[in-house]
């Protein structure tokens, strides 16, 4: 059993990078496209989107908030308009200039120069200045507002690095979208979206996070202010999960969002947007991925248990599906975490034990292995995902339930994980983080040391601007750093900023990222 300990070849605390590439080619959820900085996914890494799109999506219906559609194609006039949106994006932007190709009289294709569009069009970076537009059409009066809206979609931005799922020239995500007629209202707004995204990423996902303002140099470009939710992953680093922006009148005044309030005069509208990707799913594999493979929270798994019959391509293997599909059916009938139960009967050929490393390794949470002396003895082999391990023997954590019992265990399994995880997560992440780091040179010995990962530090801090913040970027650049978000809970400042020496107002996580 010893042999096939670890399922990957590559442990995460050798070489994190390496182990995450490795995650996502033996769990089969992407691959390269062969464009550069665009990949496919496979079913069950689309399938994993999948329950993150229906689970937010019904938050976000629960919230009042409604679902459109907006052009992949945005004018490049409308970011012309808003200099320090379009300045944020410039770099990123992919651009069509053609709207045909003809032979090159070599066997190849070329732009036609006759072909030439009058205007560029920007293939979707974001969508604030497209949407922006249909608000100033669709909103007239202060009956109209709020005006409250959500697209699911791709969108284009031309990475020069890329990593799948965490950073793609091309990635899905929802972005919502509203206009309001006052600032509280749009900073309310700004707040509902945030606490919506603490909740999916804790309670769907089981990705403890910290919810905070970010510092004004990682505001999104154009916005007022940018609030993220912020997690720990297994080495240490963080990942911005996701963000939501107050953008104040600037893309108003843009865009020309007006309405006339109840006095009968024009005023500008105060404009929100956020947004959730396709990065979850790399954060999810980060932060619950271990040396066998991916383990995917139940609340997400396109199956949650999969039931493996022992086939001998015999006579007898009937009666074995049979027992099996009873199974099946009686899982499916349990409602677990709110939900149906997610089954499959994996009937395919081959041996069990080779399908039962192919489903550990994809992190299904329950595998069900069913044999012809389990189905005599009325009874299955149970294999739970965050449990797989039997410490002192080094063999797989077999349990050994009666069927029928298997069944109406199933839900609060289920539960049991989708929690346990989170947890585990959680204790991982607060024994990552120091608070007692008060001066520069502590902070540069910190992240110097030898230790791989070294997590997280929460620094008191003065709230700088302009050149005295551009100093302290610098200054944490040279060692790889970035500041992460002010976390909204944290206790008051109550000592030095270690930056500056001016007396601190709040305090700022301080960690390597993604």
């Amino acid at each position: 059993m010893s042999a096939i300990r670890h399922a990957l070849n590559t442990k995460r605390e050798d070489d994190f990078a390496a182990w995450y590439q490795e995650v996502i080619s033996a769990a089969d959820m992407a691959e390269e496209s062969g464009v550069r900085g665009c990949m496919v996914i496979k079913p069950w890494g689309y399938g994993i989107w999948e329950r993150m799109q229906r689970l937010l999506d019904d938050r976000i219906k629960a919230a009042g908030v409604q679902n459109a559609y907006f052009p992949l194609f945005i004018p490049l006039k409308n970011f012309e308009r808003e200099a320090e949106h379009v300045d944020g994006f410039a770099k990123e932007m992919a651009v069509v200039t053609h709207h045909r190709l003809i032979a090159d009289g070599e066997g190849g294709l070329i732009p036609d120069p006759e072909a030439k569009l009058e205007e560029p069009l920007v293939v979707r970076p974001t969508s604030e200045t497209i949407i922006g537009d249909a608000m100033s059409r669709w909103i007239q009066s202060w009956r109209d507002l709020p005006l409250r809206l959500n697209q699911w979609a791709n969108v284009v931005r031309w990475e020069m690095r890329t990593r799948m799922f965490l950073r793609t020239s091309e990635f899905l995500w929802q972005e919502g979208h509203s206009a309001h007629a006052s600032a509280e209202e749009a900073q309310a707004e700004t707040m509902m979206a945030l606490e919506m995204y603490r909740a999916f990423a804790e309670e769907d996902v089981a990705i403890p996070v910290i919810a905070g303002e970010k510092p004004e140099n990682e505001r999104f470009p154009g916005a007022v202010e940018t609030w993220s939710i912020e997690a720990m992953m297994q080495d240490g680093k963080a990942l911005q999960a996701g963000t939501s922006h107050y953008l104040g009148t600037n893309f108003a005044h843009a865009a020309n969002i007006k309405y006339q309030n109840d006095a009968g005069r024009e005023v500008l509208c105060h404009t929100v947007s956020w947004g959730v990707s396709t990065r979850m799913v790399g954060g999810l594999i980060m932060v619950h991925g271990d040396d066998d493979g991916l383990r995917v929270p139940p609340a997400l798994a396109p199956f949650q248990v999969v039931i493996l019959p022992m086939l001998r391509d015999k006579p007898e293997d009937e009666a074995l599906l049979d027992y099996c599909e009873g199974l099946r059916a009686a899982i499916a009938g349990q409602t677990a975490l709110g939900e149906p139960t997610r089954v499959l009967l994996d009937k395919r050929p081959g041996k069990a034990a080779a399908k039962r490393w192919d489903w550990v390794r994809k992190g299904a949470p329950v595998v069900i292995e069913v044999g012809g002396r389990d189905m005599e003895n009325g009874v299955v082999s149970l294999l739970r995902r965050d449990a797989l391990w039997n410490t002192e023997t080094g063999k797989p954590e077999f349990q050994n339930p009666d069927r029928d019992l298997c069944a109406q265990s199933i839900p609060g399994v289920l539960a049991d994980m989708q929690n346990g995880m989170l947890v585990e997560a959680r204790e991982r992440r607060e024994a990552n983080i120091r608070r007692d780091i008060s001066d520069m040179d502590a902070l540069a010995e910190h992240f110097s040391r030898e230790a791989k990962y070294p997590g997280w530090v929460e620094v008191q801090w003065a709230k700088p601007t302009g050149d005295a913040l551009a100093k302290v970027v610098e200054t944490l650049k040279e060692l790889r750093l970035t500041l992460r978000n002010v976390p909204m809970h944290a206790p008051p400042a109550d000592g030095t900023c270690i930056f500056t020496g001016e007396p601190a107002v709040e305090r700022v996580y301080v960690a390597r990222a993604y």
